[in-house]
C-alpha cells in the first residue's frame, strides 16, 4: 500500500492543497449556510418577512434610512429577531466547540460537555436562585436579569474549580478522574436540583422547567451584550488550541515528546470549556446534543484535524442551533416549544446510529 511518505513531492503536495481546498470549500459552505438560516430565522414568525424584505430591512437599519412603511418591520427585526438570532449563533457556537475541546481532551468522539457536571452545576445556581431568588430579595425589591445568568456562570465555574482540584495531583490532571468527578458531581447537582424543584410553587416550577429544557424565548440586546464577552474570546482562543489537540492524539506521552505542554492545554481547554458552556447555560438554560452531534458530523465529513475542526464547529454549531430555534417557533404556534426539545429529537437518533454504527465496526 502506497502511503503519504512514499509518495513523490509533489502527490504530498497535490494532497495538501486538496486539503486546503476542501477546508475552504467547507467553510465557504457553512458561512453560507449561517447567513441563509440567519435570515430564514429572522423572517419566521408571527409577522412573516420574506427573506428578501429582511435583507431589505436590514440594509435600511444599517444606513439609518427606514422609511415609514418599513417602520413595523424593521422594530420587529431589531428589538425581537435579530438578538435572537445572534444570540443562538453565540449559544449554539459555544456549546459546539466546547463539544470539540472535550472530545479531542477526552480522546472520545462521544464526548460531550455534559459529562465534566459544569451544566449540571449552573443548573444548580440557577435553580438555587429561581427559587429562593424572591427571598433573598424581599427587602431589596426585584433582582436584576443578570442575577440569574450571574448565578448560573458562578455556577459552572465552581464546579470547574473543584472538578480541577479533585483531579489534580502533583501538578497532574487525571482526565480519567475528571470525567469520573464530573459524573459524580453532576449527579449530585441533578439530586439536589430535583430537591429545589419539588418545594418550588407552581410559578417556580414553570420557570425551573422550561429553563432545564432550553430556550432563546427571553433574548434580548440586553442578554446578547452580556453572554458575548465571555463566548467571543472563547472561540477566538479556541483554534490556538488545535496543534496541541491534534498531538494529544497520538496519547499524552507523544504530545510531550512533540513539545506540547500537556498539562497546560489540558487546564487550559477545561477552562475554556467551563467558560463557554456557563455562559450558555447561563442565558438559555440546558440544551443538549449539540456538543456531541455537530463535531462527530464534521469529523465524519473532513478529519479529526482540530485547525478545521474547531472553527468549522462554531459555525455548523451557530447554524444548527438557530435552524432548531426557528422549528421550535413553528411547529406548535402560537406556543412555542423549549429548543432542548429540538435538539434532543435531533441529536438523540443521531447518538443511537453512532453507538451501533461503532457496535459494528468491533464485531467486524
Amino acid at each position: 500500500m502506497t502511503t503519504a511518505t512514499d509518495m513523490p513531492g509533489e502527490s504530498i503536495d497535490a494532497a495538501l492543497a486538496r486539503r486546503r481546498l476542501r477546508a475552504l470549500v467547507l467553510f465557504l459552505l457553512l458561512a453560507a449556510g449561517v447567513v441563509i438560516v440567519s435570515i430564514l430565522s429572522i423572517g419566521t414568525g408571527a409577522l412573516a418577512l420574506a427573506p428578501s424584505r429582511v435583507v431589505d430591512v436590514l440594509h435600511a437599519v444599517l444606513t439609518g434610512k427606514v422609511p415609514d412603511e418599513m417602520a413595523r418591520d424593521a422594530l420587529v427585526v431589531v428589538g425581537i429577531r435579530l438578538p435572537r438570532t445572534l444570540l443562538g449563533l453565540l449559544v449554539g457556537a459555544a456549546l459546539a466547540v466546547s463539544g470539540a475541546l472535550m472530545q479531542g481532551l477526552f480522546r472520545n468522539p462521544l464526548a460531550d460537555p455534559g459529562l465534566t457536571g459544569v451544566s449540571s452545576g449552573a443548573a444548580l445556581f440557577a435553580a438555587g436562585m429561581i427559587v429562593f431568588g424572591e427571598r433573598l430579595a424581599a427587602g431589596t425589591g426585584p433582582l436584576p436579569f443578570v442575577t440569574l445568568p450571574t448565578a448560573a456562570f458562578g455556577g459552572a465555574l465552581l464546579t470547574t474549580f473543584t472538578l480541577y482540584r479533585i483531579s489534580t495531583r502533583a501538578g497532574r490532571t487525571s482526565v480519567a478522574t475528571l470525567l469520573l468527578a464530573g459524573v459524580a458531581l453532576g449527579a449530585v447537582a441533578g439530586a439536589i436540583t430535583g430537591v429545589l424543584t419539588f418545594i418550588s410553587d407552581d410559578r417556580q416550577l414553570r420557570d425551573l422547567t422550561f429553563w432545564s429544557l432550553g430556550s432563546l424565548g427571553g433574548a434580548t440586546w440586553a442578554k446578547t451584550a452580556t453572554v458575548a464577552p465571555a463566548i467571543l474570546p472563547v472561540l477566538v482562543a479556541v483554534p490556538f488550541l488545535a496543534r496541541g489537540l491534534n498531538a494529544l492524539t497520538l496519547g499524552e506521552a507523544e504530545a510531550f515528546h512533540l513539545g506540547i505542554a500537556v498539562e497546560r492545554l489540558k487546564r487550559t481547554a477545561i477552562f475554556l470549556v467551563a467558560v463557554a458552556v456557563g455562559a450558555s447555560v447561563a442565558v438559555s438554560g440546558i440544551i443538549g446534543f449539540v456538543g456531541i452531534v455537530v463535531p462527530h458530523l464534521l469529523r465524519l465529513a473532513v478529519g479529526p484535524d482540530h485547525r478545521v475542526l474547531l472553527p468549522a464547529s462554531a459555525l455548523l454549531g451557530g447554524m444548527l442551533l438557530v435552524l432548531s430555534d426557528m422549528l421550535a417557533r413553528t411547529l406548535v404556534q402560537p406556543a412555542e416549544l423549549p429548543i432542548g426539545i429540538v435538539t434532543a429529537a435531533i441529536g438523540a437518533p443521531f447518538f443511537l446510529w453512532l453507538l451501533l454504527a461503532g457496535r459494528r465496526s468491533l464485531a467486524s
